[in-house]
């Protein structure tokens, strides 16, 4: 086992996964690797990361947790990972950056706690724009000051969750909390070449978040990988009473389903009209190759309108949402309006202009921009758009610092007002070497999907992970992604055309394809009806009969499954393919009085000669 003196950062995996295979290994322990880290923060102050980073002191209380307990029974054990200073942590004060609001809190926040129990290890509070307010990283007052880029320090870190996107693109933090009201949780992530993931909103509580806009904020994850984003979710994502906007995970969102999906993807990529890369060509060839990235995986491409969301993002600074952010800073902007930066005061100020008639009259343009929305998202399986369409130096944005912001939301900031989920993924470097991503993105409670579709891009279009020399491991799945629908194979009265396929029309399922099964199955005429039905049994001397193969609504299929009547029920039927999906199947015991019917070839067949 290596003493801590002796350790190199640069010969560590800060996956995850590596790091449970180095404490296995015995390679060092969590407290080797926490003083190694503590040593590197205090060497390493050229870019301020850390509000405050926990002292040796401060981290031993978790260190006592993993006593006892090893990397086989904590899923987190001993990963060491970054908190953006607008989340509590308790014994440890939290500013939002602004030293006149600092606060020590008892109690950590919901999300940190479940960490921390988990076996990770909190290595401090990370520097951030202003009450979470900007896309930037420059936003910060001093002690502190502006965040720079993990490649290239003229240019911008990526905002407000700077600190956090830097301490893990520099191998620092295994993982990272942020936070994505309007994008921050995602431009860092693209600019330090890291995977960001805004989760759908309410899956991850915001009890002990300071808020930006409550009703929009969301914490989010930074990682190295989807599959670590998507280890950290799997125990960050439950369900708070205590916190008003919390939203129990779906099912078909949860850890059984990060895997690829089960047929092709289909991805919505914005017409060539509605792309936005403010004059900069380098932005647009980059996005140009994230795109020639998706034909390699051989997905399906479909050009459309992005216009919807475009709309709705310019509604969050430009409609009364700033007011959420007003709320938040009211008692400075009444006591003490000098603790704010000026370019944070002059946003806030904004929403005290703000009314009720205001407020309505944005809501029902979402709407109406939502409901635009729903057959663009409806036709495809995820959305890709850059990241941002530029980035700027620290100077540019010191300089002008509304606009630029605003630039940099441009792809950002429809997202939790249309209640939508999100995935940043490296795909390159700009020329001047800070990188560049892109985000897929759909329906809330899609989290799954998007982290799984994001992986497989990961794989193939970016080589190294953050700022680090850390090979990009290979894209590899354990579980089947959610399907949407249900395929179901029919033989009988819910066929085409006849009497009991409303069963199907009316949950909203589709026609697959009309094909056979194998030859193994012969079919009966089962007594009684109306309706008539017939029963498909598989049986040694059975023929290759006509079937339909319907998709049924993952959300319906229940309640479909519910109204057959017995002797019938849905088990496995082997297609002419080698293919065994759902259908019907019939108990032997409702054979008492049927007919066989297999020569007449089916069930349309049998109805056309008539029963006997």
């Amino acid at each position: 086992m290596s003493n801590a003196s002796n350790l190199q950062l640069n010969r560590i995996d800060m996956t995850i996964p590596g790091l449970l295979q180095h404490y296995r290994n015995g390679d060092f322990t969590p407290a080797q690797l926490l003083q190694t880290l503590q040593a590197e923060f205090a060497r390493d102050t050229s870019n301020p990361v850390w509000i405050h980073a926990l002292s040796a002191q401060e981290v031993e209380p978790y260190l006592r947790n993993l006593e006892g307990k090893s990397a086989d029974q904590l899923p987190l054990y001993g990963i060491p990972f970054a908190i953006k200073d607008n989340i509590d942590l308790a014994g440890i004060p939290t500013t939002a950056a602004c030293p006149a609001f600092a606060y020590t809190p008892q109690k950590s926040a919901h999300v940190v706690e479940l960490l921390v129990a988990a076996g990770a290890i909190p290595l401090g509070k990370t520097n951030l724009d202003q009450f979470a307010t900007g896309l930037v990283g420059v936003r910060s007052p001093e002690p502190w000051g502006p965040c720079h880029n993990a490649f290239n320090a003229d240019y911008i870190s990526g905002g407000s969750s700077s600190g956090s996107a830097l301490a893990v693109a520099k191998g620092w933090a295994s993982f990272s909390l942020g936070t994505d009201t309007a994008g921050s949780g995602r431009v860092p992530a693209a600019l330090n070449n890291i995977v960001g993931l805004k989760p759908s909103k309410g899956l991850l509580s915001t009890q002990g978040l300071v808020p930006a806009c409550r009703s929009l904020d969301c914490i989010s994850i930074f990682a190295l990988t989807c599959a670590d984003a998507n280890r950290v979710f799997d125990i960050a994502a439950r369900f708070d009473a205590s916190d008003a906007f919390s939203h129990a995970n779906p099912y078909s969102n949860s850890k059984r389903y990060f895997g690829p999906p089960a047929t092709t993807p289909v991805i919505g990529v914005p017409a060539k009209s509605e792309l936005e890369f403010f004059g900069d060509s380098d932005a647009q060839d980059c996005f140009t190759r994230s795109i020639d990235h998706l034909q390699t995986l051989g997905w399906t491409l479909r050009e459309m309108s992005i216009a919807p969301f475009v709309a709705a993002a310019r509604l969050l600074y430009q409609g009364p949402w700033v007011a959420e952010r007003t709320l938040v800073t009211q008692a400075l902007l009444e006591q003490n309006p000098a603790a704010l930066l000026p370019v944070i005061r002059r946003i806030v100020e904004a929403g005290l202009e703000l009314s009720a008639l205001d407020s309505f009259r944005a809501q029902y343009q979402l709407q109406q921009l939502i409901q635009q929305a729903q057959p663009l998202l409806q036709a495809v399986d995820a959305i890709i758009t850059p990241t941002i369409g530029t980035t700027y130096r620290i100077g540019e944005v010191q300089s002008d610092p509304i606009q630029l912001n605003s630039n940099l939301g441009y792809y950002n900031n429809f997202m939790n007002l249309m209640d939508l989920a999100a995935v940043t993924v490296p795909t390159g470097f700009f020329q001047h070497g800070c990188g560049f991503g892109v985000t897929l993105f759909h329906r809330a409670f899609e989290d799954k999907r998007l982290l799984a579709l994001a992986a497989q891009l990961h794989a193939v279009a970016a080589p190294t992970l953050g700022a680090t020399a850390l090979k990009n491991p290979p894209c590899t799945f354990s579980a089947k992604g959610p399907q949407p629908f249900i395929p179901v194979v029919v033989c009988g009265a819910h066929l085409e055309g006849l009497a009991l396929h409303w069963q199907l029309a009316e949950r909203g399922a589709h026609k697959i394809e009309s094909t056979t099964t194998a030859a193994r199955y012969r079919m009966y005429a089962l007594a009684g009806g109306p309706p008539f039905r017939p029963g498909l049994m598989r049986e040694a001397n059975g023929v290759a009969l006509p079937v339909e193969v319907w998709a049924v609504p993952r959300e319906q299929f229940g309640s479909f499954v519910a109204d057959i009547a017995a002797p019938l029920g849905i088990g496995k039927v082997e297609l002419a393919d080698g293919r065994w999906e759902s259908g019907f199947i019939c108990e032997p015991y409702g054979l008492q009085g049927a007919e066989d019917i297999t020569e007449l070839g089916g069930w349309k067949p049998y109805l056309a000669r008539g029963p006997r």
